[in-house]
């Protein structure tokens, strides 16, 4: 894995700004701590911090070739390249020399080859920089699905780059302002591509190659979904979804350092725990190791909700049997949930006020003490967008909607909140239900039509377009962020783009073919799990259900609105939060109204930490 940043400047000597290029290459650490490494030039600066993972004496970064009668191309790189042995004998086939064993120089000798079209070659999980010292070019490539971050912000003569807003924002010519726009994706949960918040900066699209020269910025797609006839039955869909997990999960085991699982009980997790135990058994390297998290009587006191319908753990229980994993369940409580120093740490990893409360606190936690054991992690995430997992997806009312599945209904209270307590001026400014709107229809814009197709297959393939393309960028994020906090590698299978360019193509009723949700999966995995796995219903990540946790939210919340000035309380209806907070535990069960309360616990640290200023 790693950090990322860089800085060029076309009418700078960036080699006399070397002090402010290593404060942005140092916020990066986290994401890196086994090494570091700055390059400066009169025009470029890049920086990079290393989470050693393959080759770890060989792969030290940047990483720089020299070719004859040309500059120096240099590298800074995050990301594993899951095909890199096979493009590395293409290579050397075609003359290239290699120094190392590590993948980051077949992706620099990739760049001596094919130049800005190497992407096309890459398969896996990867944020690059390239700067081509005799073009004076900066390359900046994202991987397809966008499981790795990549910020830039131009600049008059050049532009500011990193893995994480935090590395340009340590930049002093960049102000921490966001504007009216800014606000509104920061509350909309819509993940419009290419928005970075901060009032300037962007993020790059997945699947998206950005070039820096001095004629300007250049942005090109080289990989989309597209829509084509799917013309196999459901025995061989279900044989090629297997056999395509079977390839993804080997190749994603390849590892120098210690790799576990992360385990869920549910169908995604499990099957992927599963592949795992089976591939490293037959390779005799031992059992697979998996990670679960737990809270203090979460599982006696367990009450269904409408998300919720069983807890985790005696699922978990059973497919560790099943497998025989080593098992560590990480049993959390509601004051490591709300201590002031993890929240503080899942703010700084986010760089946004975008959490989700306990859900963001406690899979930072569980990342914390798997690091302590393992440096990579395989994860079941992102399998409900290919397969058609949600609950939304299989509600009429919600598909039928006019607007993205998941801000329908009560499914709109698992992921809004925050304006619910705004003032109505605040409200009326932000007017949150026509941003939302515009977002759909640009989102519906570009789904690749598929001639001939109409009505609810049509429909189905926009909804799963917007999964694959908006919702999934949430939990990337999300996932990204808590692991790369403590310096954790997350692994994501189920994005591999091979998977999921077959998968949304599928028609509906093949992936609902025995009238549940992840009907192709389930298929796949009928030989590998058990019976009560392989049935259970989808369940989301955990949420704690203590009531000392709502106290606390409570008790936090009337501090913030009442101990003076909050740098929030513009936006906030005091009346609006009374209401809320003077409820009594339990009351606020409902979703919205807990997320509301996170959200402006969020806000007022942010404001204050960060140093933002709104321009409205």
């Amino acid at each position: 894995m790693c950090g990322i940043c860089g800085w060029v400047d076309f009418e700078r000597d960036l080699r006399e700004e070397r002090a402010t290029a290593q404060a942005m290459t140092d916020t990066m650490a986290c994401r890196g701590p086994d090494d570091e490494g700055l390059w400066t030039a009169p025009h470029a600066a890049i920086g990079h911090r290393r989470l050693a993972i393959i080759d770890l004496k060989g792969g030290r970064q940047p990483m720089i070739t020299e070719d004859a009668g040309r500059g120096p191309a240099v590298l800074t790189y995050s990301g594993e390249v899951y095909n890199f042995q096979e493009l590395r004998a293409e290579l050397s086939a075609r003359g290239h020399r290699f120094r190392t064993q590590s993948d980051t120089e077949v992706v620099l000798l990739a760049y001596v080859e094919w130049g800005a079209d190497l992407a096309e070659h890459l398969n896996g999980m990867y944020a690059f920089a390239i700067w081509d010292a005799a073009r004076e070019e900066l390359l900046l490539v994202r991987d397809r699905m966008g499981i790795k971050p990549l910020y830039y912000y131009p600049t008059p003569h050049g532009v500011l780059f990193g893995s994480e807003p935090k590395a340009i924002l340590a930049n002093p010519h960049v102000p921490r302002v966001v504007d009216a726009d800014g606000l509104r994706e920061l509350l909309a949960f819509v993940k419009t591509p290419e928005h970075g918040i901060f009032k300037g900066m962007y993020e790059v699209r997945p699947g998206q190659i950005v070039q820096v020269g001095r004629d300007g910025i250049r942005k090109r797609r080289y990989w989309r979904l597209q829509s084509h006839e799917h013309e196999d039955d459901v025995e061989t869909s279900v044989k090629t979804v297997r056999g395509l997990l079977d390839d993804i999960v080997t190749r994603q085991l390849i590892s120098d350092v210690p790799l576990c699982s992360l385990l869920s009980g549910g169908l995604d997790s499990s099957m992927i725990t599963a592949l795992a135990a089976k591939d490293l058994r037959e390779q005799h390297l031992g059992t697979v190791r998996s990670f679960s998290v737990d809270f203090v009587g979460y599982t006696e006191h367990f009450k269904p909700d409408f998300t919720r319908s069983t807890p985790d753990t005696p699922y978990v229980h059973d497919l560790v049997s099943h497998v025989g994993a080593d098992h560590t369940d990480i049993v959390l409580n509601s004051n490591e949930l709300m201590d002031p120093a993890v929240r503080a740490a899942v703010l700084r990893a986010r760089d946004l006020p975008l959490g989700i409360g306990d859900m963001d606190s406690s899979l930072y936690l569980l990342f914390k003490a798997i690091r302590e054991h393992s440096t990579v992690a395989l994860s079941g995430e992102s399998a409900d967008e290919v397969f058609g997992g949600y609950r939304w997806f299989h509600d009429p009312e919600a598909v039928t909607a006019d607007t993205f599945p998941w801000l329908v209904g009560e499914n709109m209270a698992d992921h809004t909140g925050a304006e619910l307590l705004f003032t109505d001026e605040a409200q009326r400014m932000l007017d949150m239900a026509g941003y939302r709107d515009q977002s759909y229809r640009q989102a519906l814009d570009e789904v690749p039509g598929l001639p001939g197709e109409t009505g609810h297959q049509r429909r189905m393939r926009e909804v799963s377009y917007f999964h694959l393309t908006r919702f999934v960028q949430i939990l990337l994020d999300r996932k990204d962020r808590m692991s790369m906090a403590v310096g954790l590698e997350v692994r994501v299978p189920f994005c591999d783009h091979r998977l999921v360019e077959y998968v949304f193509n599928a028609p509906w009723a093949l992936k609902t073919f025995d009238g549940r949700e992840k009907s192709l999966l389930r298929g796949a995995a009928a030989d590998l799990l058990p019976e009560s796995v392989l049935r259970r219903l989808k369940s989301p990540y955990p949420a704690t259900q203590d009531p000392l946790y709502e106290q606390a939210l409570h008790d936090e919340a009337r501090k913030v609105l009442e101990g003076g000035e909050a740098p929030c309380a513009g936006l906030i209806d005091p009346e609006r939060a009374r209401a809320v907070i003077e409820q009594p535990v339990g009351a606020t069960s409902a979703m919205a109204s807990r997320a509301a309360l996170e959200r402006v616990l969020q806000l007022d640290a942010w404001f204050k930490d960060y140093g933002v200023r709104l321009a409205l």
